[in-house]
């Protein structure tokens, strides 16, 4: 199309193409006029109104009935005025500046809401040249079903996304890293530290002390607090998944990969945090691969060329000595020193015993809100006596006695009796203490106990007996020495 019709040109427009002949259909060009013609014929025929613009989105020509529709009883008066001033909510301007159709769209008039679709015209040689409405029909409640329909894919979409980034942010602030000792303070200096870098983290310590909790926290108080925290456990995935689900895979990358291929964690992080649990389990196939991402911030899917830009801050942590990984060349030196540029040690529960009356008051706390019972307290005594023991499994192994002692008693606050034999079974065994001994006689049986089935379970061995009770040799000389255990 060269040029729009004038406003002289309804007849011409509105007229029935004429019959086509046989010899006319092997005429791709007649074929082509002769359905563009019948097309707007029928368009214009069965929709409530059609209007054309030019370049300048001024009116050409309106057909009589959508005139009416705006005031004007004559369609010549509205020929040649800029198109809002004919329709006042037209978005045709806004379709010749763009050169993009708008297919389906709810216009509000003078009291309802039409349906209209909205085209381009161009010339010969692609130009814009103006564009064409037709406002299909004014009876939006035919399009109940499909907005409705829209709508509630809409919610779910929004739902899922809101599902998702709630999945994929902090659960835990400073807060939640209970312990007010020294220890415990100084983790947590260091820790708010680190929220205001960038710069990869390093977290050592046992299992069970803290580390994602820590993770979490640093994520919340950093300047990515807004963006995803994505978690992988390094121990948890098979050597050969861990490509795909750190960096992702392309469309049939591998034997059973996705059709539509992975998305990685570095991906779903992107801009955000990845906190990498465990990596001393990562195998050194990977290790080069993650120290360019971490050293040239780019990284390819498994199965792709593509290079893939990264803004992703690393938190890592371990509960094995990564140094002695690296002396036995299980984990490579240059990424151990990539990671290690702030390195925070938790410290195992043992070491911070003073901060046993907090832990057990949060989680016992927690435990109510949860389960909606009500809210268990514990003693002093038995406080003291969780003081006694060396706690391998660290906070989560705290976490786990004090919810099975809850649920196999029934006292309103814990003593040592529910305590003990989930601690320490072989001592609940033993023959009761007489009635009335005192406090200080008590903790004196159960420690006496506690450290003869340690040197019982290590053959004997008061260098293995300490390290299992979390003591240190000379302390627990002097407590044998004490309570007149000897050693074998």
């Amino acid at each position: 199309m060269s040029a729009l019709p004038s406003s002289d040109a309804n007849d011409e427009l509105l007229a029935p193409p004429e019959p086509m002949r046989d010899e006319q259909l092997t005429d791709y060009e007649s074929v082509r006029g002769w359905a563009i013609q019948s097309l707007f014929r029928t368009f214009e025929r069965f929709c409530e109104g059609t209007v054309i613009v030019d370049a300048n989105a001024r009116v050409v020509w309106i057909n009589a009935r959508y005139a009416d529709r705006f005031g004007f009883k004559n369609p010549a008066e509205a020929i040649g005025r800029p198109v809002e001033e004919v329709i006042p909510t037209s978005l045709l301007r806004d379709v010749v500046r763009t050169g993009r159709p708008m297919l389906l769209d709810i216009m509000q008039t003078q009291g309802e809401s039409l349906v209209v679709t909205r085209l381009p015209l161009t010339g010969e040689a692609g130009q814009v040249i103006g564009a064409i409405g037709f406002a299909l029909f004014d009876e939006i409640e035919s399009l109940s079903p499909l907005v409705a329909k829209f709508s509630r894919l809409n919610e779910e979409l929004v739902a899922t996304r809101e599902s998702l980034a709630q999945a994929r942010r902090a659960k835990y602030s400073f807060d939640s890293f209970i312990g007010s000792s020294a220890a415990s303070s100084e983790v947590k200096r260091q820790a708010q530290r680190a929220a205001l870098m960038d710069s990869p983290v390093l977290l050592l310590g046992e299992t069970g002390t803290g580390k994602e909790v820590l993770a979490h926290a640093i994520h919340s108080a950093s300047r990515r607090a807004n963006k995803p925290l994505v978690t992988l456990n390094m121990a948890a995935i098979p050597d050969t998944l861990l490509e795909a689900e750190l960096f992702g895979a392309a469309a049939g990358a591998y034997t059973g990969a996705d059709k539509k291929g992975r998305v990685g964690k570095f991906l779903l992080a992107d801009g955000g945090t990845l906190f990498l649990d465990e990596i001393g389990d990562m195998p050194l196939s990977l290790q080069a691969k993650l120290l360019r991402v971490l050293q040239d911030k780019e990284f390819e899917a498994l199965g792709s060329n593509r290079v893939i830009r990264s803004d992703v801050r690393i938190i890592a942590a371990t509960s094995t000595r990564l140094a002695n990984l690296v002396e036995s060349g299980a984990f490579r030196a240059d990424l151990f020193y990539r990671l290690n540029v702030l390195s925070i040690n938790v410290p195992p529960l043992r070491e911070r015993l003073s901060d046993l009356d907090a832990l057990c008051e949060v989680i016992l706390a927690g435990m109510a809100a949860v389960d909606g019972g009500g809210r268990r307290g514990i003693d002093s005594p038995a406080v003291d006596f969780l003081r006694t023991y060396g706690w391998p499994g660290n906070v989560r192994e705290l976490r786990n006695i004090l919810e099975r002692a809850v649920m196999l008693s029934d006292h309103a606050s814990l003593g040592i009796d529910d305590l003990l034999p989930l601690i320490n079974p072989a001592a609940a065994r033993a023959e009761p203490l007489a009635v009335g001994v005192s406090h200080a006689e008590a903790m004196a049986h159960f420690e006496a106990q506690l450290i003869r089935d340690a040197l019982q379970a290590c053959g004997g061995r008061v260098i293995e007996a300490a390290a299992r009770l979390g003591l240190g040799r000379a302390t627990l000389y002097k407590k044998m020495a004490v309570l007149g255990i000897g050693a074998r």
